[in-house]
């Protein structure tokens, strides 16, 4: 039941320091209503999360975001970390691809995707396969703008080019942190992209919640939807997603972190000591599962 320390860690959403948190994060703000998340908050969903005042300026200072995440990763036991490449301008991109050609043995890329880009977006990804030789795509559906659904017509391109790159989506799924409509991130959704494309490797994130109970049905149901449990601190991981993993899923459920969005990685480490997986979960969900779904090996 406790965590082993031997095992090379994937974190299939890792991130780096930025300085200007209002400009990273834009493409969210700008569809906001609320005055918080105009005017107050910097980083959209920070109202979830508490980071004390001297740690959080130590992250936001350094010159090397880089290099301080890769520091993070070696202090932490994390091996490898999957990092945005790619995306629109001003969400990190530049920095992603100096990872990817400082440390590749350290990073690899994920395309990001909007499918309100069209053809220009599919070449996109294309060009990054290509280029970066990127392992998924990433999708944030309420981040759209204007939003699409999971199973909206316009996502159909994206998921029959991951199926022909045989590259997995990674999908945030779920009620949304950021103060956006959730009904294009219904759970229920999945069941349709899943029925229509049984080739797909579908991994949600960001915890399917409050549907998490559907969630495992629909993973029981199609054997290429997986789970991660990205920007959830381990003592809040959801029981059902555990007693998944403990029973049926143990094939199903990947770690993904929230570094440096929400939390850090010495938060996360110290409290998965704590999560009750049995001992044939552990290698999978810290390693075995992402590296499958990835193809690492």
């Amino acid at each position: 039941m406790a965590m082993p320390t031997d095992v090379p860690v994937i974190d299939t959403m890792i991130g780096f320091p930025a300085k200007d948190l209002k400009a990273q994060y834009e493409f969210i703000t700008k569809q906001t209503k609320d005055s918080q998340s105009k005017e107050e908050f910097e980083f959209p969903a920070e109202y979830m999360f508490k980071a004390p005042p001297d740690k959080e300026k130590e992250v936001r200072e350094t010159d090397d975001p880089v290099g301080y995440t890769l520091d993070q990763m070696d202090k932490c036991g994390v091996s490898i970390g999957m990092v945005g490449v790619g995306h629109r301008e001003g969400q990190g991109e530049a920095t992603g691809e100096e990872a990817l050609k400082r440390y590749p043995g350290r990073f690899v890329g994920s395309v990001g995707a909007d499918p309100n880009d069209g053809m220009a977006g599919i070449e996109n990804i294309v060009r990054a396969y290509e280029t970066w030789g990127v392992r998924s795509i990433s999708m944030f559906p309420a981040g759209c703008f204007p939003q699409v659904a999971i199973n909206d017509k316009k996502m159909y391109p994206i998921y029959a080019k991951a199926c022909e790159l045989d590259i997995p989506v990674f999908v945030c799924t779920g009620i949304p942190g950021p103060r956006l409509k959730f009904q294009c991130q219904h759970v229920e959704h999945v069941d349709e992209v899943m029925y229509d494309f049984p080739e797909l490797t579908y991994v949600s994130r960001h915890g399917c919640q409050p549907w998490t109970e559907l969630m495992v049905k629909l993973m029981l149901k199609w054997p290429g939807l997986h789970y991660s449990t990205s920007a959830f601190a381990p003592k809040h991981y959801d029981p059902r997603i555990i007693d998944y993993a403990n029973t049926r899923g143990a094939d199903k459920i990947i770690y993904a972190g929230y570094f440096p969005m929400g939390l850090s990685l010495q938060r996360i480490m110290t409290e998965m000591r704590d999560v009750p997986f049995n001992d044939n979960v552990w290698p999978k969900f810290l390693h075995d599962n992402a590296a499958r779904v990835l193809k690492l090996d």
